[in-house]
């Protein structure tokens, strides 16, 4: 087991300096660990969350002498934010849906006030909601400059939501061919997409039970595991040798890969997006993907 530790040590020595090496010659080695982290994690946060989970790896590897263990319960901790944690991506995107159904009802309410089509979605540019507020106001500076079912396919493209497909769709063919029912129609638009709002919520609310569930079960076999290797004697010796090593990792990987499904199946699928552009390219539009 001496020998596994040294070689584990070693290995991180010359990880290290390769990755010294590599960074003084400006080239990128290492992913990029930010998308393991829920979206708005703060570099602060994501350093922290690193180096704890660096010094409770270490103090397994000095307190058990296993180096496969140590490895795993690091890369455990550094996936628990995707894996256990709520990442907050349900939440954003049912916020991006209120967003775009609250939108849809400014436009309407505009329009009711005796405005015309562009002015009502131009009257909208400092009054959005905040989820899509960035590119409304694009969209009312593109309006100035470009016809107004190309401004419209660009921000459908730069909101990159099923909901806002169906208002884009909508405004677009209102201004190409005067649609006179407009008002109603985002009306009934505005209520489909706060039904699907709220649908999601419900969902929500019973996988949010899951996630807690799941915590507990971490939490009890963390606990057990700890006090089994405490109060155990001789039970966990068959983990010392490079086999135990090795199913040991095993075992980690596999509770890996059931938080890993766990997460996969929690997730709302969202209908396949759609637009109508007849539209010129957006590159001739002025926009670059």
């Amino acid at each position: 087991m001496n020998t596994l530790i040294m070689a584990a040590l070693c290995a991180g020595v010359a990880l290290g300096i390769l990755t010294i090496v590599q960074g003084l010659r400006g080239r990128k080695l290492l992913p990029d660990v930010s998308r393991l982290f829920p979206d708005g994690t703060t570099t602060t946060v994501t350093v922290a969350w690193f180096v704890a989970a660096g010094f409770i790896s270490l103090f397994i590897l000095v307190a058990t002498g296993w180096p496969g263990a140590a490895f795993g319960i690091f890369l455990l901790i550094v996936g628990a934010p995707r894996l256990v944690l709520n990442s907050g991506e349900n939440e954003e995107s049912m916020a991006r849906t209120e967003a775009v159904a609250n939108w849809t009802e400014m436009i309407r309410d505009n329009m009711a006030g005796a405005a015309g089509l562009e002015q009502a979605l131009a009257a909208t540019a400092d009054i959005a909601p905040n989820a899509i507020l960035p590119e409304v106001r694009r969209f009312a500076q593109r309006i100035e400059t470009t016809p107004l079912p190309d401004a419209l396919a660009i921000l459908g493209e730069e909101i990159d939501h099923p909901s806002a497909d169906l208002v884009v769709v909508s405004l677009a063919n209102a201004a190409r061919m005067e649609g006179k029912d407009l008002g109603p129609l985002l009306g009934r638009l505005a209520d489909s997409i706060r039904a699907d709002v709220r649908m999601r919520m419900r969902i929500e609310v019973g996988r949010a039970r899951v996630r807690t569930s799941s915590r507990i079960v971490l939490t009890v076999i963390a606990v057990t595991i700890s006090l089994i290797f405490v109060f155990g004697g001789t039970l966990m010796d068959a983990y010392d040798s490079l086999t135990g090593q090795l199913f040991l990792m095993f075992l980690l990987a596999l509770l890996a890969f059931a938080l890993w499904l766990m997460k996969v199946y929690s997730r709302v699928a969202l209908p396949e997006r759609f637009s109508a552009r007849q539209l010129v390219p957006l590159q001739q539009a002025g926009v670059s993907q």
